[in-house]
Parts: C-alpha cells; sequence; structure tokens
C-alpha cells in the first residue's frame, strides 16, 4: 500500500528515515521539495559527475574508468545535450526491513526533456541516493542544487523481508557521495 504524508512524517522524524526532512513542500521560486500528500520530494546536492566522451573510454559497468566523468560542485549543474550526470541527494535514508522506497523524476524537469532514472530504495538500505539524471534533449539543460529533482514514494508490506539489503551486504549500503558502478568480484 502507498503511504501517506502521515506515515511519512512519522517515520521520519521517530525513525530517521529522512534526515534531513522537511514537513512541508517548499515551491515559492523553487523546483518543489518536501513532504507531499503520498510521497517526499527529494532534494539534488551541489556536487555532480557529469558524463563526457573526452577520454573515449569504453563504459563498462564491470569495469569503470572515472574518467568519464568531470566533477562539478555549484548552485546548478548543465548537463550537456544527449547526455547525463550523476549527482546524491541532499537526504540521507534508513529504509525500515518493510519498506521499498522508488524514487520517480518529478514532472517540472520530464516537462523539459531532463529524466531521472527510475531507482529502488531497498528495505534496510541505508545511505544518500546517487541519482542518475539524462537530459534527452539536443540542447544543455541546467539542474538546480538544494531543490528538488525526484519524488520517493513508500510501499510497506505487511511482511518482514526475508533477506533485506542490508542481509545481503549491499554494494552501496551506507554511500556517502556519489557512487560510481561497480560489480563486486
Amino acid at each position: 500500500m502507498v503511504k501517506s504524508d502521515r506515515w511519512i512524517e512519522r517515520m521520519a522524524r521517530h525513525y530517521g528515515m529522512i534526515e534531513p526532512f522537511e514537513p512541508e513542500l517548499i515551491r515559492k521560486g523553487k523546483v518543489s521539495y518536501g513532504l507531499s500528500s503520498y510521497g517526499y520530494d527529494i532534494r539534488v546536492a551541489d556536487e555532480f559527475y557529469i558524463f563526457t566522451n573526452v577520454h573515449t573510454v569504453v563504459v563498462d559497468p564491470k569495469n569503470f574508468d572515472e574518467r568519464s566523468f568531470v566533477h562539478h560542485r555549484g548552485d546548478h549543474c548543465i548537463i550537456p545535450p544527449n547526455s547525463f550526470c550523476l549527482a546524491r541527494s541532499v537526504e540521507y535514508f534508513r529504509i525500515p526491513r518493510n519498506v521499498l522506497g522508488i524514487c520517480i523524476g518529478k514532472s517540472t524537469y520530464a516537462r523539459c526533456g531532463i529524466i531521472v532514472n527510475v531507482t529502488p530504495l531497498e528495505p534496510e538500505w541505508e545511505g544518500y541516493l546517487t541519482i542518475e539524471i539524462s537530459n534527452t534533449t539536443p540542447l544543455p539543460a541546467k539542474i538546480y542544487a538544494n531543490e528538488g529533482i525526484a519524488q520517493l514514494i513508500f510501499l510497506e508490506s505487511d511482511e518482514i523481508a526475508r533477506t533485506s539489503y542490508a542481509d545481503r551486504r549491499g554494494k552501496y549500503q551506507g554511500q556517502r557521495g556519489i557512487s560510481l558502478p561497480r560489480v563486486e568480484r
């Protein structure tokens, strides 16, 4: 069942599910973020890894070359045409064992051709969320740091997960910054 604003606020305040937590939807002059009716709009931090083909490396999830990205920190990020960047959430998450979070893009950005990859937040996953933001347009696209980038929807199960992300010792557990792709060997 999709969880309401009251449930999300209770879980954030009592269990530290979302930190920092904004109990209202902040909108004036910003891409909105904070608590909404049936979700939570997360913000993007001010650090970005912008994809580049300057070094003409092969993109390989099993052997990822960090030279594929240009690091940028600032109050906004310009994503090149038909490219993408990685960023992280401002918020730190602690997902309960009986909850699944689903990250989806905001319509404000989608209407500009800027798409956020759908990402699950698995039971007992913890960390800052690494966010992939694609610019599907033939023009440069601007993303604003410390403003809304995506919405999380939370689904609560009436059963506890048999094996959680923490139990599996998931490779992205406890992320502190932007995490690049990796395959365990």
